[in-house]
């Protein structure tokens, strides 16, 4: 696993490298800003990159935003200070994987950067229940006819069962079927709805009340 290490604070970056590398994930480079960022992707192709949101010159969004185009087969997660709607939408909407607080767990960084590895989103919890309180209050559409007859029955539980934070492996239990079964109803679904990863996938479930 190569990742790079995306922050204007030395001190913090370097207590990153040494979590990470403690856990056994290769730091290929680190960045101090989003210009910086976005050269370091494109030399070096991580596998993840652990982006905070501000940063001096172009933000962690817009940094985040030329990555997925330069290197669409890198993965970003976000790791920020910053709860605020506004920032959390416009960094899934950018193409996060992830979104994690500077301020939560220091065990869910290495979970969150492996599971945008694997497709797969995780969000810290806080986040993740604000989200989905938002979305639930709003008012959104209905499923249109058209979308959801494009997807199957199991493919629309597969998504609600995405929408509730379960990884691959917990879907395949709750459906009775296998992991790689799973992996293909999402990779269907992630195409049929038009969208990069699961993240936007769970809040296009949400918004038209799947969950």
């Amino acid at each position: 696993m190569r990742v790079a290490l995306v922050d204007d604070h030395e001190l913090f970056r370097h207590g990153l490298r040494d979590l990470l590398e403690a856990h056994g994930l290769e730091v290929v480079g680190e960045a101090s800003s989003g210009e910086e960022a976005i050269g370091l992707a494109a030399e070096q192709i991580p596998d993840v990159v652990l982006m905070d949101l501000s940063m001096p010159g172009i933000s962690g969004v817009e940094a985040t935003r030329q990555i997925r185009v330069d290197t669409p087969h890198t993965r970003l997660v976000m790791l920020t200070v910053s709860a605020d709607e506004e920032d959390v939408n416009e960094a899934i909407l950018a193409g996060a994987s992830g979104y994690l607080l500077k301020d939560g767990p220091i065990d869910a960084i290495v979970p969150g950067i492996m599971a945008a590895a694997r497709g797969e989103a995780l969000l810290s919890p806080a986040i993740a229940a604000q989200l989905l309180e938002r979305m639930r209050a709003g008012e959104a559409p209905s499923l249109s006819p058209e979308t959801r007859a494009h997807l199957t029955d199991r493919e629309v539980e597969v998504l609600r069962l995405m929408a509730a934070g379960k990884e691959n492996s917990e879907i395949a239990a709750a459906l009775c079927t296998s992991p790689q079964t799973i992996k293909s109803h999402v990779s269907n679904i992630l195409a049929k709805l038009e969208v990069e990863n699961r993240l936007q996938a769970a809040v296009y479930a949400v918004q038209r009340r799947l969950v």
